[in-house]
């Protein structure tokens, strides 16, 4: 896209690892809409990544961050502040993790240190970073706050196993947090309910393909690219979208909406016969 919407708009956004990462091509989207970030990740995914292309390919600074770790969002908030000596209007967190799902654990026998780390990370973090920036009030008015959320916040999806549970804490948390930084501070905080989409993390969860070619053929759109989200977040970043917040918003070619497509039906009939 070529729309200059968030010209003079600074932000920072959270989970880039590689180019499959949503927030990679959020990264390059914001750029190309005219804005500035700081790119930010937890050291370990640092030095797994390829983030350093990007921070060239953007020309942003990385800053090194834990976000479970209040000392280390406040270094990076403090950090950020000090960089573009202004207030910032945007913020994407781009962070999900499970250890069970990783491992194999079935959700009816889950390991319950795994499950409350991933929630730390995938849910409980989000929490911790808008606290970080309500307390140093980092935000501009009418800034923007998104996090990435999944439609297994709210049906059920077998072998997501405990990540539905992070992403319906993390839903709620965004509505709860986003009242007051809307009454307090004129922020807006939403989240963003994406297709499944291939990216490190997704290809772990068990049967994703069929999940994938499930989702497509239910979906009047098709499923919905992480190209596609980049440009949304770039739109819900923009003054375009001012009034819009306390929302978990549908990117996914209007899955959330069908209960049932003519190509499922089909194909449920060809295997009957």
């Amino acid at each position: 896209m070529s729309y200059k919407i968030l010209n003079g708009k600074k932000g920072i956004i959270f989970g880039a690892l590689d180019e499959m990462s949503i927030a990679w091509k959020t990264a390059q989207a914001v750029k190309e809409a005219g804005g500035d970030f700081v790119l930010t990740n937890a050291p370990v995914a640092l030095r797994m990544g390829k983030i350093d292309e990007l921070a060239k390919e953007t020309s942003s600074q990385i800053f090194a961050a834990d976000a479970t770790n209040l000392d280390d969002l406040n270094k990076l908030v403090e950090y950020t502040l000090n960089h573009f000596n202004s207030k910032i209007d945007f913020v994407l967190h781009s962070i999900g993790m499970s250890i069970n799902v990783r491992k194999g654990r079935h959700y009816t026998d889950l390991n319950y240190d795994w499950m409350s780390k991933g929630s730390d990370v995938s849910a409980v973090s989000f929490h911790k970073l808008m606290q970080t920036l309500y307390k140093n009030d980092a935000m501009n008015k009418w800034g923007s706050i998104i996090a990435l959320s999944y439609i297994a916040a709210q049906r059920i999806f077998p072998n997501y196993n405990d990540m539905a549970d992070n992403k319906a804490l993390l839903e709620s948390i965004a509505r709860s947090f986003g009242y007051f930084f809307g009454k307090s501070k004129q922020v807006r905080v939403n989240t963003i309910s994406q297709s499944p989409t291939i990216t490190t993390a997704g290809k772990g969860v068990k049967g994703f393909n069929e999940f994938l070619s499930f989702s497509d053929k239910l979906s009047p759109l098709g499923n919905a690219t992480s190209e596609d989200c980049a440009n949304y977040i770039v739109m819900m970043f923009s003054d375009y979208t001012k009034k819009v917040t306390l929302q978990n918003l549908f990117n996914d070619g209007g899955y959330s909406s069908v209960g049932v497509s003519q190509e499922i039906l089909d194909l449920i009939k060809d295997r009957k016969e």
